[in-house]
């Protein structure tokens, strides 16, 4: 399996490029990220697994970048802005980035020359509080001053579903509403209806969908955790290593 990796160098980007290098049914990491993909802390990529691509302009692919794509199997997107990032940007950059740049990278990924039969498999990774119609969670949205953003999210996550619903079978995609992600020495705010999943359960599953198939289009994070724990259960006992926030390296924007 040749598999994107949106946002490679970020704090979920880096432990899906660590757990991807060690599953042996992912054969090609394609890191696209702005700045350069490195080996995660204490992982090894001896088979020359991974290659990092640095992407400048994430709303117009570059001609090399789309080389790299060809032939992909699947792609996590892991992009966006985060709550606690959006008061450093205007609120057109939190749509491009939270928004358009999946579009944009599903779209590509959609046009470009691949090999294989099956369908293209393409994850969005989005927010638990991201409705996509008028629910109770807008009433949490309000009292945070969040109702844009989520807004925005849940936008986002009918654009990428409704692409591939109208792809004709090339594509496949799944968003995956996580709640707040937790790694062993990161200090979490308490939010009301704000579920937790470990970093390492978020990836070892979304890592389990693109590979296996999707259980459904929409992943909550009692789903990822039951998948992620299955998954890294049935690896060396179950004794998986969960990063630090210093070794996760949250650097993109996500």
């Amino acid at each position: 399996m040749k598999l994107i990796i949106g946002g490679s160098s970020g704090f979920v980007g880096t432990e899906l490029v660590r757990q991807a290098l060690t599953n042996s049914a992912i054969t090609s990491i394609i890191g696209v990220s702005r700045r350069e993909t490195p080996i995660p802390p204490g992982s090894t990529d001896d088979s020359g697994k991974l290659k990092s691509v640095v992407c400048d302009n994430f709303e117009s692919y570059s001609g090399s970048l789309k080389k790299e794509l060809e032939d992909a199997d699947a792609c996590i997107w892991t992009i966006a802005v985060t709550p606690q990032n959006l008061k450093s940007l205007t609120w057109e950059e939190t749509c491009k980035i939270s928004r358009d740049y999946a579009i944009t990278a599903i779209h590509t990924l959609a046009s470009t020359p691949r090999k294989q039969a099956s369908p293209l498999r393409f994850v969005y990774i989005s927010g638990h509080f991201a409705p996509r119609k008028k629910t109770e969670d807008m009433k949490i949205l309000d009292e945070h001053g969040m109702m844009a953003y989520g807004l925005l999210r849940g936008e986002a996550e009918s654009l990428v579903l409704e692409f591939a619903e109208q792809s004709n079978g090339k594509v496949e995609a799944q968003v995956a509403k996580s709640g707040i992600i937790a790694t062993p020495d990161r200090v979490l705010p308490n939010i009301p209806g704000l579920p937790k999943i470990e970093l390492t359960d978020i990836a070892a599953a979304l890592l389990d969908q693109v590979v296996n198939g999707f259980e459904k289009d929409t992943l909550y994070s009692d789903d990822m955790t039951r998948i992620g724990q299955k998954v890294l259960g049935a690896l060396d006992g179950g004794a998986a290593t969960t990063p630090t926030v210093e070794e996760a390296e949250a650097g993109e924007v996500q």
